[in-house]
């Protein structure tokens, strides 16, 4: 057990460092470009390949992590991010659209490699006996951790952005994700979450109903936040509020590690209300429908006239809190319904489905926005949660 947490703790810091640079080189892109004079979709677009190839990432990193170990699919995930943050360090005549969405694929082929060996890694750490709660309590820590330093990651981008510019900011975060890659690999074991039989590419959609069920609820789970959050909500503070960059990427900053705080918590509060167990289908749909009255409730202070800043501000901290809630409960069960043999694909399936969604998510978030304004990204979103507590009724009860 004690190698086991050591090298949880290690996948645990890789994925830190890695999440920093994601929410930094994320918060770059959007408000570079913007100042560039793209439009709110033409920035979105720039997101179009992250996203998409996060879907076919998920899908094939799952099945690859089984027969190459999570620990080299980490790897990997890691050299890509620092090759993308170099390759957009070159003139900004050569920052063409076409340019800039081939790093951010590759950005995106990163991420998930990451993700889904970070949290696949942790279901191969913990031993079976007696494990669920400790289970629950890791992913949240895992889940949690990550998004805080995701929030840190946007402040970082933005006074980056302001100090040293774009291309030095980009320096700064190839040069230390390379330094925390070099660690990583000479800490851990090789053939982590390797499969003891060699999975079938065809095996990589998966065949259980309530990891099908899982992964579709969290599709517009996770479409319902980038739908406003990703373009509309940055470039409304920024040219209608008038807040400048770090203003923004410190509000933003805020919200996300104040958001993965909560997620570290949730376990001693699903506990609480489950009488020591964890949490189940029925909490899934229960969370969703609660979550679906916050984006409306927003629309609804904005359309009426209530002041913009207050009814933001307000509204994200509540609608944060529930959002967590509902994240780690999905992520958990993701995990607790999988086999040991499994997990690895099973997470990447299920990551597909979120890739999914941030990908609509994120082109719609341009979209709705150029045409609709930000009280039209809120009412999607919250189409989108009730589409996901839907798909969480045919959820089991008290199995995970």
């Amino acid at each position: 057990m004690q190698q086991g947490l050591r090298n949880y703790l290690v996948v645990t810091g890789g994925y830190w460092a890695f999440t920093v640079t994601d929410g930094a080189l994320r918060m770059l892109v959007v408000l570079y470009f913007h100042l560039l004079g793209y439009s709110p979709f033409e920035v979105a677009m720039l997101f179009l390949f992250y996203e998409f190839f996060g879907i076919v990432t998920n899908l094939v990193g799952g099945w690859l992590g089984s027969r190459i170990g999570l620990n080299l699919t980490m790897h990997i995930g890691m050299a890509l991010q620092v090759f993308a943050l170099v390759m957009l360090m070159v003139p900004e005549a050569w920052l063409s659209i076409a340019y800039v969405m081939a790093a951010q694929a590759i950005s995106g082929i990163a991420k998930d490699l990451n993700k889904m060996s970070a949290k696949a890694s942790v279901k191969t750490l913990l031993p079976d006996q007696g494990s669920e709660s400790k289970l629950f309590k890791w992913i949240a820590l895992l889940t949690g951790s990550k998004n805080a330093l995701k929030g840190l990651g946007f402040f970082v981008g933005a006074l980056l952005l302001q100090t040293l510019e774009f291309r030095g900011a980009l320096a700064v975060l190839a040069g230390v994700l390379f330094i925390v890659l070099l660690i990583t690999i000479s800490l851990l074991p090789r053939g982590l979450g390797k499969s003891k039989n060699a999975a079938k590419f065809t095996q990589i959609f998966s065949k259980t109903p309530e990891i099908n069920w899982l992964s579709a609820a969290r599709f517009f789970l996770f479409g319902s936040r980038d739908v406003w959050f990703v373009v509309a909500l940055p470039v409304y503070l920024y040219s209608i509020l008038e807040w400048n960059f770090t203003q923004v990427g410190g509000f933003l900053a805020l919200w996300v590690i104040g958001y993965g705080i909560v997620q570290a918590g949730v376990p001693r509060f699903i506990r609480q209300s489950h009488h020591g167990k964890g949490p189940d289908g029925n909490t899934a749909k229960t969370w969703a429908f609660i979550l679906a009255v916050f984006p409306a409730a927003i629309a609804t202070a904005l359309h009426l006239g209530f002041q913009s800043q207050m009814v933001l501000v307000t509204g994200l901290l509540a609608f944060g809190v529930v959002f967590a809630i509902n994240s780690v409960v999905h992520s958990y069960l993701i995990v607790a319904w999988s086999e040991h043999d499994k997990v690895a694909m099973n997470v990447g399936f299920y990551y597909m489905a979120n890739a999914g969604g941030r990908l609509t998510g994120t082109v719609l978030s341009g979209l709705i926005y150029q045409t609709q304004g930000l009280t039209g990204c809120l009412w999607l979103s919250s189409v989108f949660i009730l589409a996901a507590g839907i798909l969480s009724m045919r959820l089991s009860v008290n199995q995970g």
